[in-house]
Order: C-alpha cells, then sequence, then structure tokens
C-alpha cells in the first residue's frame, strides 16, 4: 500500500485541522484529495510529507511511519508544492544537478538522470537557460522532472496546475498520466479543478472540516450523488457557501492590534 491513515488527527490549539482521518492509496494509483479552502488538504500532505507530526493517529507512507522512519518516507517521496521552488538564478540543468546533491546521488548517475528527466518534461534544448527566464508551465514541468530525479515511488502534487493556461495545464496532465502509466508512480494531488480530478484520478477522497466525508471513484461519488458531474457532486456533499481559506481580513488586523498594543 503506497499510502495508509489511522485515525489521524492535527490539532492547532483548540483547532483541528485534520480530524480522524482513515483512507488508504494502493500502489501506482492516481489518487485525488479534493475539498473547500481550508477543509485540511495541504495541512494532511504536510502530515504525509513529514513537515509537521500529527496530534494522534497514525500514517504510512511507501510502508514507512511517518513519525518514526521520517528519513525513510522522503527518500522514497517526491512533492511539488503550490508554489514554484525552483532557483531562478540557476539554469534548468543546475537546479536538477543541485536537487541530486542533496540526495547524495553519484555524479555519473546524476548526470544521467538529469539528461534524461530534462528530456522527458520536454526541456531538453532549455537545459543550460536560466529558470528565471522560464513560463509558469515550463516551471512546473521542471519541477515535475526535478520530484522524479531521486526515482521515488511517490509524488505529492499540490494544486500543481494553479494559474497556468489550459494547454499547459493539459500537458502536464498528460505528461503525469505517462509516468504513472509507464512507470507506476504513485500520484496524490489535490486541485480546485474538478475536470482534472475526473479525468486523472482513479480515486478520490473529499475532505470537509477536517473530515473525510465520501470516498470513490469519480463514477461512484456521482451515483452516490445523484449528479451528472464531479463538480456537482462536489457541491453536494460540501454545499455552495463560499469558503474562506483563513480568517476575514478584518479578525487578522484587530489580531495583529491587539497584539501590537501589547507590545507597545
Amino acid at each position: 500500500m503506497a499510502i495508509r491513515t489511522e485515525r489521524l488527527r492535527k490539532q492547532f490549539g483548540l483547532a483541528a485541522a485534520v480530524e480522524g482521518v482513515t483512507f488508504e492509496v494502493p500502489d501506482g494509483q492516481n489518487f485525488a484529495l479534493l475539498g473547500p479552502n481550508g477543509a485540511g488538504k495541504s495541512t494532511l500532505i504536510r502530515l504525509l510529507t513529514t513537515l509537521i507530526a500529527p496530534t494522534s493517529g497514525r500514517a504510512e507512507v511507501a510502508g514507512h511511519d511517518v513519525q518514526r522512519a521520517p528519513d525513510a518516507v522522503r527518500r522514497a517521496i517526491g512533492v511539488i508544492p503550490q508554489a514554484y521552488t525552483s532557483d531562478p538564478g540557476l539554469t534548468a540543468a543546475e537546479n536538477l544537478h543541485f536537487y541530486g546533491r542533496l540526495y547524495g546521488m553519484r555524479v555519473a548517475r546524476r548526470t544521467a538522470m538529469v539528461d534524461e528527466l530534462l528530456a522527458t518534461v520536454g526541456l531538453e534544448e532549455f537545459r543550460d537557460k536560466l529558470v528565471g527566464t522560464f513560463s509558469g508551465g515550463m516551471r512546473r514541468r521542471l519541477e515535475i522532472g526535478r520530484s522524479l530525479l531521486h526515482t521515488p515511488k511517490i509524488i505529492f502534487l499540490d494544486e500543481p496546475t494553479l494559474g497556468l493556461d489550459p494547454q499547459t495545464r493539459n500537458q502536464l496532465w498528460t505528461h503525469i498520466q505517462k509516468l504513472n502509466g509507464e512507470e507506476q508512480v504513485t500520484v496524490f494531488l489535490t486541485t480546485h479543478y474538478m475536470e482534472e480530478a475526473e479525468r486523472v484520478a482513479h480515486r478520490i477522497a473529499i475532505i470537509d472540516h477536517g473530515k473525510i466525508i465520501a470516498q470513490g471513484t469519480p463514477g461512484e461519488l456521482k451515483a452516490q450523488t445523484g449528479t451528472e458531474s464531479l463538480e456537482e457532486a462536489f457541491l453536494a456533499l460540501t454545499g455552495s457557501t463560499i469558503r474562506e481559506e483563513e480568517a476575514s481580513s478584518l479578525d487578522k488586523l484587530r489580531t495583529f492590534g491587539k497584539a501590537f498594543r501589547r507590545v507597545k
């Protein structure tokens, strides 16, 4: 099993961001985690990628417990966060070589993998170009290549196509499906684009208020809700009220004001 959680919980202060989450992701599956803003998606990814520790419950990633063997988990995964993390002051090849050195890859192996991955993501002719000159889609493709440099078993993609044009989004998902099909890489993704999830995910879990409220294939979720599209199923399960990812700006200003007055 690529990922397994059991009653996984993360609490910040008095609030639980993830509350009693249990699910499994088989090896080689494309798995989508969907939810409104503030539902717990990013917190769950941080738990699974060992960036934060759970309050209670347990999780295994690539057969390793995230608390007992975090280094083993990190060696087994690749992560593509929402924000671009490639260095704009380095070339495409230099970005990949730097990442490979962090993983302790030998020079010969690293060089071969850099050449192979640049070709795989369609950036071979741009290997010596500064990443700061790349489009958003090119940077995202480079980061997908970077996440695969150490041949991970699982890649985590947190809204990887946010802000990309439809053509680039389509190209990226075609490439990710190819990786899944040919390399049997397990893909764990979040997205707000329902058509993307319906297109690429074998199974979907919907999280709301920190809890998994539904799981199944896109077809099963549509049948469960009596809807014709995944977006309609999502709204039927989570409601149509607009969510805020964090506290309102006014609440933030009030909190800042109180803290500022205490400092003075």
